[in-house]
């Protein structure tokens, strides 16, 4: 072996060495060691899904603006109006546990008289129903479960969430031969079926 040789294979194998130790402590450059996650991911598990989770919601109320509202009749179920609200926005936010509805004739000067629906009483739990962006919300509207009828009502008015001022409420034809009375509206919930079961529950005891 040529003493040119015998002075590389220890610079090599020094070498070698550094670069070994460099990547077990995970230094400049180097790749993040498995089981451990960045600052940034661990603060959005410690936030629950971060701005799109339930947590964001519950302190952050919708804002009309960032709604699509619309209503629409069942059809299996003629006398029953569905209110669907969208997310629009790009963060969770949190709606009233239903909306605020009001029904009347479009034409009239004075609203006073409007009739409003029965609503569930007892209500307890998260302070907001959640909505995660792009996701819907829905509440379903019994116009007529007692068989009356109220004369001169043609209009659904909603305010998809107590908190809003009256200015974003949004008004609906009920369409021709719609008949109202003693209405009922339940919970804001994930489906439409879960949402006509939960105004199924309305006056129960």
């Amino acid at each position: 072996m040529s003493a040119r040789r015998a002075l590389l294979v220890p610079a090599a194998l020094a070498l070698a060495a550094l670069t070994l130790t460099a990547c077990q402590s995970g230094g400049d450059g180097g790749e993040a060691q498995p089981g451990k996650l960045s600052q940034s991911a661990a603060a959005t598990t410690a936030g629950g899904g971060g701005k799109a989770g339930e947590a964001y919601a519950y302190s952050h109320p919708c804002e009309a603006k960032k709604l699509a509202v619309k209503m629409t009749a069942r059809a299996d179920a003629p006398d029953q109006r569905v209110i669907e609200v969208r997310n629009q926005g790009t963060t969770a936010c949190g709606l009233s546990y239903y909306p605020l509805i009001s029904l009347g004739n479009s034409h009239a000067a004075d609203h006073s008289k409007d009739l409003t629906p029965l609503v569930p009483g007892g209500l307890g739990g998260p302070p907001a129903y959640p909505v995660a962006p792009g996701q819907k919300a829905y509440a379903v509207v019994d116009l007529n479960p007692g068989g009356g009828s109220a004369a001169d009502v043609n209009e659904l008015n909603v305010l998809p969430d107590d908190r809003m001022p009256n200015a974003d409420t949004q008004n609906f034809p009920l369409g021709a031969g719609a008949k109202v009375g003693k209405p009922k509206l339940g919970l804001y919930r994930g489906s439409v079926a879960d949402a006509a079961a939960s105004t199924a529950t309305v006056g129960r005891s």
